[in-house]
């Protein structure tokens, strides 16, 4: 395994190559708007008045022919442009998180990773605002929910709330839920669990439910062993 500088080297690299694949976007888009707007006709120059001529009395069709707008030029066929720019978006896109998942691998190996989710049932009892996350008594995230996030949760999404490092052996894991609870008062409770971390990676949840019979939430932290 890399030791510590080097995989930080190797983080900042791959930050610097998405930033990289996204300028090449960005370029891209730029001369793709530019070559379409190339390819796009001239305006057509304003019509010089000739001097008026005697002229004989026109006859209705030449008076109708007359009167008929001049063919509009063909529009230029730009679908071929516009798939490149699709494609080349597309390779970007598969770039960015080919990438973002080569850096977790450096930055989070397997044998010392450890990640925390969160999962909300119900929530009638219990509107969550923040979470505050320590593990062996060191702030590792104090996370401050959107009313869209929270709205993701109560339809049964799951968050990575953490993702970390740590070595083999005991550790403690201490959650604070903050929010609003019964009759919309503030409401701040805590778990905790002291888990083994062995070889490979970890995963630990954290469960918001409703408790029926005592009309209050329920916080608990779940092993996934």
């Amino acid at each position: 395994m890399p030791d510590a500088f080097t995989t930080r080297e190797f983080g900042r690299a791959v930050r610097g190559l998405r930033s990289a694949a996204a300028a090449a976007l960005g370029c891209a888009l730029l001369a793709a708007a530019q070559l379409a707007a190339a390819a796009a006709p001239p305006p057509p120059a304003p019509a010089v008045a000739a001097p008026p001529a005697a002229t004989p009395p026109a006859s209705p069709a030449g008076e109708a022919a007359a009167a008929a707008p001049p063919s509009a030029e063909a529009a230029p066929d730009t679908r071929g442009l516009d798939e490149q720019v699709q494609g080349l978006k597309k390779d970007v896109v598969d770039l960015n998180r080919d990438l973002f998942i080569l850096e977790e691998e450096l930055l989070f190996p397997a044998n010392t990773q450890v990640a925390v989710f969160l999962s909300v049932d119900v929530g009638d009892f219990f509107a969550l605002d923040s979470v505050q996350l320590k593990i062996d008594r060191k702030e590792v995230i104090n996370y401050l929910y959107t009313p869209r996030e929270v709205e993701a949760l109560l339809k049964g999404g799951v968050q990575r709330l953490y993702l970390g490092n740590l070595k083999v052996g005991q550790h403690e894991l201490v959650a604070f839920f903050n929010g609003k609870g019964p009759n919309a008062r503030p409401y701040k409770r805590g778990a905790s669990i002291k888990f083994e971390k062995g070889i490979g990676a970890k995963y630990l949840e954290l469960k918001i439910d409703d408790r029926q019979r005592k009309l209050q939430p329920e916080f608990e932290i779940r092993d996934w062993e």
